[in-house]
């Protein structure tokens, strides 16, 4: 049993170390990145911030015409 409980502790600080080497950014650049994101993609749920979306642009919408068919 201690054997087993060792093994699972080196695995959980092998793993904890691999997290120590990814790359870290500061919650400010973070949140800056994101904010630019935000305002440079156009969100078709938002008319009223980005004005009306072609049909044509709106991922929304229904592609094809009339109703359902069956099978």
């Amino acid at each position: 049993m201690s054997e087993l409980k060792l093994r699972k502790l080196m695995e959980h600080t092998q793993r904890l170390r691999e997290q120590l080497e990814l790359p870290r950014i500061k919650v400010s650049e973070a949140g800056l990145t994101l904010i630019a994101y935000v305002k440079a993609t156009k969100d078709s749920l938002l008319p009223s911030v980005w004005g009306p979306v072609d049909k044509k642009d709106d991922p929304f919408q229904t592609q094809g015409g009339g109703c359902c068919s069956v099978i």
